[in-house]
């Protein structure tokens, strides 16, 4: 119900109740999105949230859903601009290149999204994320194209991803927090051309 006590109806209230969850976490992280705050943001009694989620892990859950469908986007859009060059293997590393800069871009910009995408966990072993995804295709380009060998294709996904994953944790909760923007994109070109570097040198096994 509304403020004024009348019965307020949402067309879809999973959607608003987690678009409430956004913009709450987006100010103060996952620690923000409670199902008291999120309901008072959507209009709603908390009775109502608890039609469609079960608890407030639950509702953290759907909400760090959509954070990462977000990262996904940002990551899948500078990836385009990868493709306008015609060389296959050139293209394919400049789209993994473009891969860590917008994940690294978006934490930046966006840190309380990001904390929040990260927030939950997935439990053990690698996740089934869309930005995850997008980091393994990207990684089997590579090989369709010939730059990785098959045998330099296993754990490549986990280097790549600690790499801009450690970054952006620097860059957001650690020491280079409130450092000047072009200082730390500048570092994160360097961390992120150096784990592509590293992985398309890595010898196979046993060489």
């Amino acid at each position: 119900m509304d403020r004024s006590g009348r019965r307020y109806h949402h067309g879809d209230l999973p959607a608003a109740l987690i678009a409430a969850g956004l913009e709450l976490a987006r100010a103060g992280g996952p620690e923000a999105v409670s199902l008291r705050e999120v309901t008072r943001s959507a209009g709603v009694t908390a009775n109502a949230a608890y039609r469609h989620f079960a608890d407030r892990h639950a509702l953290v859950l759907a909400v760090a859903a959509r954070a990462e469908q977000h990262l996904a986007l940002a990551m899948e859009d500078r990836m385009a601009l990868a493709d306008a060059d015609a060389d296959p293997a050139s293209r394919a590393g400049r789209r993994l290149r473009a891969l860590g800069l917008a994940y690294i871009g978006f934490a930046v910009e966006e840190p309380g999204w990001f904390r929040l995408a990260f927030h939950a966990g997935a439990g053990a072993g690698p996740p089934d994320t869309a930005p995850y995804r997008l980091l393994i295709a990207a990684l089997d380009d590579l090989v369709a194209v010939g730059v990785l060998s098959a045998g330099g294709r296993p754990n490549a996904a986990w280097a790549c991803w600690s790499a801009v994953h450690g970054f952006a944790e620097l860059a957001t909760q650690g020491p280079l927090r409130g450092h000047p923007a072009a200082e730390v994109r500048e570092l994160a070109e360097y961390v992120v051309d150096t784990a592509v570097h590293g992985v398309i040198a890595r010898p196979e096994p046993g060489r």
